[in-house]
């Protein structure tokens, strides 16, 4: 479009008859008559040349005529017009005041600007209000205020005086005389904002108006104010003298919504996202990697934990849900390990490894209550706990002394920092120097072991030919954490070895034994074997079922009083592992998840993007071996029928708390849907149970059980229990499971069907119908005809002629 304000390089007047041509449309053009000019006299050449040179050129598509066009002598000319647009968008910007522009000129200023957002407001303009004007300066207009930069860069206020009169003090009675008084508004302080501000006197008056109107709608909307709360003042005394009796009315805090044994049975951490410690655990492995450039970390972590995803980390990616279910490739204990191994090792496990470790901890935590940890650093003339790590590579170690800290911050006098740190010994059995180097920098304190003692084969067992006279001094432990070390042993007996090992070095005045492994069908087997192990040759606990005697006693194991802390309630058979040994086509197993945010070196050896958190799934038990000393043992209810009923009833209404031992556990994510809530739980009766919680039940156990997760234990009871069938695959015995392989392998073989082929004088021929695709049996002289014999021998033992 063309525009005469963009017309380079051209002349006001032509830029003027541009304007003019825009107003008109080129239309209503006024033709000048043709003139005859008369060759033969140069008078009529010079007039005519004197004519061309003072008539004005438009553009049109006519043929040029001299025309006599002068403006009006009264009305304004176009470039003021111009001007006065211009001014008015550099004033008020996009906003307008209510008639500041005649029509021609907000013509213009539509065709250059388009219309205003809205009316000039007096923000728009800077105009200052009562809210930017301290109340000092405006009960006193002798004194002002300017702003000054300083050399710091910040903004100073400084406080003038003028010569101007100060302010009678006396208020007026209400502020409808004190309108009617202020006639001379606007303030001071507006006066002097519009006067340093106005460029003419279109725009002073302008100020002006909006000023004034401004003040006076102040000043009408306080006293509408003031008038609206008196008789609330009175409503407000009313009421008080009515209700001084009854408490104020206050918001429950998110905590307190829940039932307080809801409360007391939840699974999480706080927050429930695990955030790794950067000054303790993050910065201390950031700098060990820098050393290396990470795609040479992240090809190596590939190479060594089966390629893109790591599959065979600690971690389980969705996407390798299919691949053969093993454990964690390279181990902490592992002898043999380069620097860029070492490397590979703590930037994808250790995170994953700190997560599920702390998880545990917290939940054992709660289930043993805070006395344990205190007893515990106060054991051996403060002493502090004894804390084993094996096979998590220090991300155990790590994990509980965040816990150690918080609980040792409690116990600290007025809530303060304590000036020391919590007491303690804490080992980590790493066999690789390279790891162990790397490992030392985030753990301080702490001793490294090549490799775990073997109390099973030395120390004082007379029976050993190697045993001297005198025993050996063994360590002992009060916490043993074992990551990640079962699945790897292949054959029964090693796994039993080192179980034998573990328990001699866990401290039988309530040493806490943890095993864990990953969160997959294989890894909840070695970790439920371990549990049958426990509960059938190491603990005696009230609620173990009677176990038949053996042939053969073992004189060196004596079963001794303990528990299973977490994550079961109950000490029966395990009833997703009926059957030992592996199960294949298993979809229902034991497992738990925690989700942590990655830190960055773990997101650059994975090669994520779009998110950076991950949840890490993970199976495990925790037992206790005997009780600390001068602490009240953990009772264990009576497991059985009655005890589920109870919970089943709901403890809603009780007033007594009840036995996190007596309540069952949501063993998979809870089934939300319109109206009511579905909850899979293992009872502490050691069955599996379905149990179903509508709105009808009750309001807050409704409520509660939408606010359940994954591990929690339920308190609030249900309205309909029943049995849930457990899909084993082909392991597992178990009568109406759902599962097609579990049927065939409770069946046992598939039945044998045989084709008869029989007329009026009875069976003369049979043939077996084939299994699939299996091997071809050995081909004899008359083979065919001597199976065809065989059959019909059977059937007619069978009773068929």
């Amino acid at each position: 479009m063309l525009s005469a304000a963009r017309t380079q390089g051209s002349c006001p007047q032509c830029r003027l008859r541009l304007l003019n041509l825009f107003e008109n449309g080129f239309v209503n053009l006024r033709h000048e008559p043709r003139q005859s000019f008369s060759r033969h006299t140069s008078s009529s050449v010079k007039a005519l040349s004197s004519s061309r040179k003072n008539t004005p050129r438009f553009f049109s598509t006519t043929k040029r005529k001299s025309q006599n066009t002068q403006p009006a002598e009264n009305g304004p000319r176009i470039d003021e017009i111009e001007i006065t647009v211009r001014q008015a968008k550099h004033a008020f910007g996009d906003t307008l005041p209510k008639g500041y522009l005649n029509e021609e000129e907000y013509k213009l200023y539509e065709r250059l600007y388009g219309a205003p957002l809205r009316e000039t407001q007096p923000g728009d303009v800077g105009m200052p209000t009562s809210e930017s004007i301290p109340e000092d300066l405006l009960d006193d207009p002798s004194k002002g205020t300017l702003l000054r930069e300083t050399e710091d860069g910040q903004v100073e206020e400084l406080v003038y005086e003028t010569n101007a009169p100060p302010r009678d003090s006396k208020e007026p009675e209400n502020l409808a005389e004190a309108a009617i008084a202020l006639q001379g508004l606007p303030s001071e302080a507006g006066l002097s904002y519009i006067s340093a501000v106005a460029k003419n006197q279109r725009e002073y008056n302008a100020l002006l108006k909006l000023q004034k109107d401004f003040e006076s709608t102040s000043i009408r909307a306080t006293e509408e104010e003031e008038n609206d709360e008196e008789p609330l003042e009175e409503e407000e005394e009313e009421e008080d003298e009515e209700d001084e009796s009854e408490p104020d009315a206050t918001f429950e805090p998110l905590e307190t919504r829940v039932h307080e044994y809801t409360k007391l049975g939840q699974w999480r951490t706080d927050p429930t996202t695990v955030h790794l410690p950067k000054a303790d655990f993050v910065n201390p492995i950031n700098k060990l990697l820098d050393r290396t450039d990470i795609k040479h970390v992240k090809e190596a972590a590939e190479k060594a934990f089966g390629g893109a995803g790591l599959p065979y980390s600690v971690a389980t990616p969705e996407a390798k849900r299919n691949v053969p279910q093993k454990g964690v490739a390279m181990e902490a204990g592992h002898h043999k390990m380069s620097e860029i191994q070492a490397d590979a090792y703590i930037a994808t496990n250790l995170p994953g490894m700190y997560a599920s470790v702390m998880s545990i901890l917290v939940e054992i935590r709660k289930r043993l209550g805070s006395e344990w940890i205190s007893k515990l650093m106060s054991r051996g003339n403060g002493e502090g706990p004894r804390v084993l790590d094996v096979g998590a590579g220090g991300a155990g170690l790590a994990a509980w002394q965040q816990v150690l800290q918080a609980e040792w911050e409690l116990m600290s006098e007025g809530g303060k920092t304590p000036m020391r740190e919590p007491p303690g010994k804490k080992t980590v059995v790493v066999g690789s120097n390279q790891l162990r180097e790397r490992i030392s920098r985030f753990l301080h304190n702490t001793t490294f072991l090549p490799r775990l003692p073997d109390y099973v084969h030395s120390g004082n067992n007379p029976n050993m030919l190697d045993a001297g006279d005198k025993p050996l001094p063994r360590k002992s432990f009060d916490i043993i954490i074992a990551s990640h070390l079962l699945m790897p042993l292949k054959e029964g007996y090693q796994r039993k070895t080192l179980l034998n090992n573990l328990w001699e070095m866990l401290s039988p005045e309530g040493g806490v034994l943890i095993f864990m492994e990953k969160g997959h069908p294989r890894g909840f087997e070695v970790v439920a074997d371990v549990r049958s192990s426990l509960l059938n040759e190491f603990i005696v606990s009230p609620t173990s079922d009677p176990q038949p005697e053996a042939i053969e006693t073992e004189a060196r194991r004596e079963r001794e009083p303990g528990m299973i802390v977490a994550p079961c309630t109950n000490h029966k058979k395990c009833p997703m592992y009926l059957t030992p040994g592996l199960s294949g086509g298993r979809k229902d197993f034991c497992h738990f998840s925690q989700r942590f945010i990655r830190p960055p070196f773990l997101q650059k050896v994975l090669g994520a993007t779009h998110r950076n958190h991950e949840d890490i799934d993970f199976s495990f038990v925790a037992i206790q071996r005997g009780t600390l000393p001068n602490t009240t043992a953990t009772t264990t209810p009576e497991q059985s029928g009655n005890v589920t009923d109870l919970a089943f009833k709901g403890y809603e209404k009780a007033t007594e708390e009840p036995n996190p031992l007596s309540l069952p556990r949501n063993i998979l994510p809870p089934l939300k849907r319109r109206g009511h809530v579905t909850l899979d739980l293992c009872t502490p009766a050691g069955k599996i149970e379905r149990w179903t919680i509508p709105k009808s039940f009750s309001k807050k156990a409704y409520h509660d059980a939408r606010k359940a997760r994954w591990g929690d234990l339920w308190a609030l009871g249900a309205k309909t229990r029943v049995p849930r069938p457990i899909r084993l695959g082909r392991g597992g015995p178990v009568p109406n499971d759902g599962g097609v392989r579990s049927r065939d392998a409770a069946r046992g073989n598939k039945p044998r069907v045989i084709h008869l082929n029989a007329d009026s004088s009875g069976i003369y021929s049979a043939q077996e119908k084939g299994r699939g695709r299996g091997p071809a049996g050995r081909r004899t002289k008359g083979g065919k005809k001597a199976q065809v014999e065989d059959l019909l021998k059977e059937l007619k033992k069978d009773g068929f002629t």
